[in-house]
């Protein structure tokens, strides 16, 4: 019996091991490296490859150097190539070129050229390696671990939710690098700006106002305690009197949603807050003044300033900034019903303020008058409020950069060098008292919720609209309809809606919160 006995052993052993092996040989086999290379100088002869590239050139004794010198010309900026075979650990190695070393801030495009080349080209790298549905991947930092990050997670992203067929999910990984705490700083600026991607992209049926609302409560229960989200229901709304809001939720069936969220990341929790305020537009038909149905689905994304603000704080939690801050996002729908607002009707605002509204398709401006007077209840040390507002601002600006009105220059001054450390770009617009006069004293009321020319400057008047409430010395407005939506412009984000800008919000606070005083 000995025999037989110690026969079956062995075989079920060889099985094991067999199975370990395959299992590792598996697990090797799905597993792929980025690495960048700079182009050469004329006068280099040696491939010049960046410092994690050096560490694995010499760990495979010159083979990558060599195979590069080999397969073609010098890799431009953003292009591939792609080696098979070079090192056990990682049998395919993607290299993305990142142009010249010496490139920096470019101060006639507004932003850090490096940075976002090297977004571009991990971004690029990682796309390569997820088509071939490796699912583990090591990222070369190229010199700046926070960018690698960000062009990972946010060129990896794709809303396929509701798909049967979706892609290859990959953990991107930080490679031969201690820089790990830029890298995880990179990770969460790009999730959380993937957050507001899927808060914008999912459909108005599955992101409903209450929806939104309970989302975000989910993702704050593993934040800790010093962030509370509170739902605000329709009876609240009306007993604040925000009349104007109210207005365009009454022509939906879906109830209205005031959602408010609170972070308290400075030492002293009674330091002014700075406080963002986001449209909340879940879907936007245009109300009575009906939108072309030509592209209408798009507008599921009309909360894309209520995205992008909520998805700012809960970053800034995440990586614990030392500022006070407050989200304030009005949601609901705008639709067409009996109960709908119809042209020429006359609001009023939480302010006491009369509003004509002329158009019921400008009602993003209603939400946010009624948001705006809000919050000045909380002795706000600044209020930034962010908004896919009008159309006008898209046919100025394009998707190049978010169209900021504002009556601060410290505040603006801040918001600029942020979005050239993110890339995601802003760019000063006129608050002239010559678009204030455009929507006042229409015939039925105080204001009017379009200008008097609605040819002309329409994004400026809708920002001196909202001008009419505000009282603090230190506002700003984000126009951000221009770049809510990425085709190829961005070109390390996929197509789809971008989450703009989101990253630029969380670097801006973070500005603010060493920052003490506006000057």
């Amino acid at each position: 019996m000995l025999q037989p006995l110690r026969a079956l052993l062995h075989r079920s052993v060889h099985r094991s091991c067999c199975r370990a092996l395959s299992a590792q040989s598996y697990s090797s086999a799905r597993k792929g490296l980025v690495l960048g290379v700079y182009e050469k100088n004329k006068e280099e002869d040696n491939v010049v490859l960046t410092q994690a590239g050096d560490t694995f050139d010499n760990a495979v004794s010159g083979k990558l150097r060599d195979q590069l010198t080999r397969s073609g010309p010098s890799l431009k900026k953003g292009k591939t190539r792609i080696f098979y075979g070079l090192h056990e650990e990682f049998p395919s190695v993607v290299v993305v070129g990142l142009g010249k070393p010496s490139a920096g801030v470019n101060e006639q495009e507004l932003w850090d050229e490096s940075k976002e080349t090297i977004r571009t080209a991990v971004s690029v790298g990682c796309r390569h390696l997820q088509d071939l549905e490796i699912e583990h991947v090591e990222v070369d930092p190229c010199g700046d671990a926070q960018a690698a990050a960000e062009g990972a997670i946010l060129g990896l992203y794709e809303y396929d939710e509701l798909k049967t067929k979706k892609k290859t999910k990959v953990s991107p990984q930080l490679y031969a690098s201690q820089d790990v705490d830029a890298w995880h700083k990179g990770v969460s600026y790009a999730e959380g700006q993937n957050l507001a991607r899927y808060l914008m992209e999912s459909p108005a049926n599955y992101i409903t106002p209450s929806k939104f609302a309970e989302i975000l409560q989910q993702k704050i229960g593993g934040l800790g305690g010093n962030v509370k989200a509170f739902t605000r229901s329709k009876s609240w709304i009306e007993e604040q009197q925000m009349g104007a809001f109210l207005s365009v939720a009454k022509g939906s069936d879906e109830p209205p949603v005031f959602l408010e969220i609170h972070y308290t990341g400075s030492q002293d929790p009674n330091d002014s807050p700075l406080v963002f305020v986001g449209k909340g537009v879940t879907f936007d038909s245009g109300g009575i003044s009906l939108k072309p149905s030509s592209g209408m689905d798009e507008m599921r994304a009309d909360m894309g300033g209520a995205a992008t603000v909520c998805s700012a704080i809960l970053t800034a939690a995440t990586l614990k900034l030392p500022i006070n801050l407050i989200g304030l996002a009005p949601l609901c729908e705008n639709m067409p019903s009996g109960r709908a607002n119809k042209p020429g009707d006359v609001v009023r605002a939480k302010n006491g303020k009369t509003i004509q509204v002329d158009n019921t398709d400008a009602e993003g401006r209603l939400l946010l008058a009624d948001a705006l007077c809000y919050a000045h209840n909380f002795n706000a040390r600044a209020i930034v409020n962010a908004a896919t507002l009008t159309g006008a601002m898209v046919v100025a600006l394009g998707s190049a950069a978010t169209g900021v009105f504002t009556n601060s220059s410290w505040l603006w001054n801040h918001l600029q060098e942020a979005s050239i450390v993110t890339g995601d770009r802003v760019w000063r617009m006129p608050l002239f008292d010559h678009y204030s006069k455009q929507v006042k004293d229409p015939a039925l009321a105080d204001l009017n919720n379009v200008g008097k020319d609605s040819r002309s400057g329409g994004a400026c008047t809708a920002a001196a609209f909202l001008k009419e409430f505000v009282t603090i010395p230190h506002w700003a407005h984000l126009d951000i309809a221009g770049v809510m939506s990425n085709k190829d412009e961005v070109p390390y984000m996929r197509k789809g809606m971008s989450g703009r800008p989101t990253r630029t919000l969380v670097e801006f606070a973070d500005r603010l919160s060493k920052d003490k005083k506006p000057t």
